[in-house]
C-alpha cells in the first residue's frame, strides 16, 4: 500500500478514464505517458473495463488501477485482471474488508465524518474525497482535516485544470483524480495528440 500511495503522489494525478473499445487502450496509454503521466485509473463504466485493466497491466512503467468497484466481486475480478489499486466512488465495508485482508491497495470514497470513521476503523491512510467540488471543495476538506489530521485525501469530481493546484497545495491531498484530459469523446475519436496535449498542460501547471 505505501509503494502504491508513494507512486500516486508522486505523480499528483490520477487521470479517471472510461474506455468503450479495448482497442484503444494501448493508444491512450502512449497519450498519457507522452504527456508525463504513465499513470490510469480504468472504471468499470464499460465492458471494456478489464479487458482495459489487463492490456495495460503488461506495459512497463505504467501504473494501472481500477475505479468505480462497487462490490467484492468486482474487487476480486480487477485484481484478476492486473489492476496495482482499486478505487470506488462511495464506502462499502466489504469490499475494503476484502482489499485489506489480501492486501490490496483501495482508495474508497468518502463524503463525511461516518465514512472517515469508517476509514481509521480500517486503519486506511489515503481516501478518496468524492464529489469533491459538489461537496463544498476546498473548505470542506480543510473541515475534515481538523479531526481527522492522520488522513489524507484524492479528491475527486469536479477537478480540472483550473483548480487542480489549489486543491494540491493543500499538505493533506496526495493527488487528484481528474477525466478533463481523457474525456471519453476524446478517447472514441481517437484524438490522442490532443490527450498528450492537455496531459503535458496539466503535468506543467502542478
Amino acid at each position: 500500500m505505501k509503494e502504491i500511495i508513494a507512486s500516486v503522489e508522486s505523480l499528483k494525478i490520477v487521470p479517471v478514464v472510461a474506455i468503450e473499445d479495448v482497442r484503444h487502450a494501448d493508444r491512450l496509454a502512449d497519450a498519457l505517458t507522452g504527456g508525463g503521466l504513465p499513470c490510469a485509473e480504468i472504471t468499470l463504466r464499460t465492458e471494456a473495463g478489464l479487458a482495459s485493466i489487463e492490456r495495460l497491466r503488461k506495459r512497463d512503467g505504467f501504473l494501472v488501477g481500477a475505479g468505480t468497484v462497487h462490490s467484492v466481486t468486482q474487487a476480486k475480478q480487477v485484481v484478476d485482471s492486473g489492476a496495482q489499486f482499486i478505487v470506488s466512488p462511495g464506502f462499502n465495508p466489504k469490499t475494503v474488508q476484502w482489499c485489506v485482508e489480501n492486501e490490496v491497495p483501495i482508495f474508497p470514497g468518502i463524503s463525511s465524518p461516518t465514512d472517515l470513521e469508517m476509514a481509521l476503523e480500517f486503519g486506511l491512510e489515503v481516501v478518496k474525497f468524492f464529489p469533491a467540488e459538489a461537496l463544498g471543495g476546498i473548505k470542506t476538506l480543510q473541515a475534515f482535516h481538523g479531526p481527522y489530521h492522520t488522513i489524507r485525501f484524492m479528491p475527486t469530481g469536479g477537478i480540472s485544470a483550473s483548480n487542480i493546484v489549489d486543491y494540491l497545495n493543500l499538505p493533506f491531498v496526495i493527488a487528484c483524480g481528474g477525466s478533463w484530459m481523457v474525456k471519453s469523446d476524446l478517447i472514441s475519436a481517437g484524438r490522442f495528440d490532443e490527450i498528450t496535449q492537455l496531459t503535458r498542460d496539466a503535468m506543467n501547471l502542478i
